[in-house]
């Protein structure tokens, strides 16, 4: 994969982000907020977005989305768990609910 096609594969993750997060926070502010780990000022500025900012942000060479968790047992739970799924996926919102919000610096 070349480099190009790595910054073609990230605008076009960048841009299904983006379309998603605004179509959620239109629909659930609250639950939206929640699910993306964004400060309610950021799900403001993303719901606010015209088309042609959504386009030129999606455009930035840099991934917009990241993990929202550094911690290893969350991910183990979200993937490792086999005897009863839905109690690891619950267990692992709850501790990234109370994780911090991402902020924009």
């Amino acid at each position: 994969m070349t480099n190009n096609d790595i910054i073609a594969e990230i605008r076009d993750a960048n841009l299904g982000y983006l379309m998603l997060a605004q179509q959620m926070i239109r629909a659930d502010k609250p639950t939206a907020i929640f699910r993306l780990g964004i400060s309610n000022e950021i799900a403001d500025l993303i719901e606010g977005m015209n088309n042609a900012q959504i386009l030129k942000l999606a455009g930035a060479n840099m991934m917009l989305a990241r993990f929202r968790f550094d911690d290893g047992a969350i991910l183990g739970m979200l993937t490792n768990y086999n005897k009863d799924r839905s109690l690891a996926h619950s267990h692992a919102a709850i501790l990234m609910a109370g994780q911090a919000v991402e902020q924009i610096a």
